[in-house]
């Protein structure tokens, strides 16, 4: 193979975009190392060192032993974000494809003003306590699907995927209406398939947001069995204690771990299962991105 001799210019360009790339990849690095290490670091060190510790002399796990001991309130919490994630997510794609797909027909009825509509409630909000009397009536407060029902369409992400949709030939989804193909099908065998780097990035975008999301929990439920480990870890953070966690295991340690150990602890439990489903994502996510936003 012939290899490219780059003159002067060429180096130094590259030269600098390497190097930015890198400070870049610091400035966000260096504050995960720093919280993971601040998790790993007993009282004795902490107090020695400051707070700002990169590479801990010795490892400390009490924070861990902690938050992830039997009985803490920290497995429930996964498991109501997990569910939270899964059945969100599912049927966030579900109606926003469905709308989309229907939005993306030119022939249907209304169509123009639908999509005016919905992009206005990108500007204008209905506020909090209206939306709080309104879920309260539809009797959803205090429940799981409080936290999934409000936001089943986000209006973003339903032009993204209905962009996408318009450049489907027309002529496609003719041949299979003429051959008896309901919308249903039409969707689910055709389009669907066509269209795996929209779903994969848009389940992305609503997947990360229900696994983030806490104001939601905190304004409209007040069962603390529902309660998801966004909240959890925001109490934590707040008040710098895992009492809200695992009070018997707390109470009965000698050595009990800081509040800068618990509260980075926490930050890397909540922080770190999110980040492993990115990088399976990653090649349909920057298809799916690009297509979707600049075609249409």
């Amino acid at each position: 193979m012939r290899r490219r001799h780059w003159n002067k210019g060429e180096l130094a360009f590259q030269a600098a975009n390497y190097s930015l790339l890198a400070l870049l990849s610091l400035l966000f690095l260096v504050p995960l190392l720093a919280i993971v290490s601040t998790s790993l670091v007993g009282e004795t060190e902490l107090m020695r060192r400051g707070s700002f510790i990169l590479v801990p002399d010795k490892l400390d796990f009490s924070a861990y032993r902690v938050l992830l001991a039997d009985g803490s309130s920290l497995y429930r919490a996964y498991g109501i974000t997990v569910a939270r994630v899964v059945v969100g997510t599912a049927l966030n794609l579900l109606f926003t494809s469905m709308l989309a797909y229907g939005l993306s027909r030119k022939g249907m009825p209304g169509r123009e003003w639908m999509i005016t509509l919905i992009f206005l409630t990108m500007l204008f909000g209905g506020g909090l306590i209206p939306t709080y009397l309104l879920l309260k009536y539809l009797h959803l407060t205090d429940t799981f699907w409080v936290m999934i029902v409000p936001g089943l369409i986000s209006a973003w992400n339903l032009l993204i995927m209905r962009n996408f949709f318009s450049q489907i030939p027309e002529s496609l989804i003719e041949s299979a209406t003429i051959d008896g193909a309901t919308p249903f099908t039409i969707l689910a065998r055709i389009v669907f398939p066509l269209s795996l780097p929209t779903f994969a990035t848009i389940g992305l975008f609503y997947a990360v947001g229900h696994w983030n999301a806490w104001f939601d929990a905190t304004i409209y439920i007040n069962n603390p069995e529902l309660l998801p480990v966004q909240v959890l870890l925001r109490r934590v953070v707040l008040t710098m204690s895992s009492q809200d966690l695992n009070a018997d295991i707390m109470g009965a340690l000698t050595n009990k771990p800081t509040p800068q150990s618990l509260r980075g602890a926490m930050i890397v439990l909540t922080t770190v299962p999110i980040l492993f489903v990115y990088p399976f994502l990653q090649k349909h996510f920057i298809k799916g991105a690009l297509t979707g936003s600049l075609k249409g």
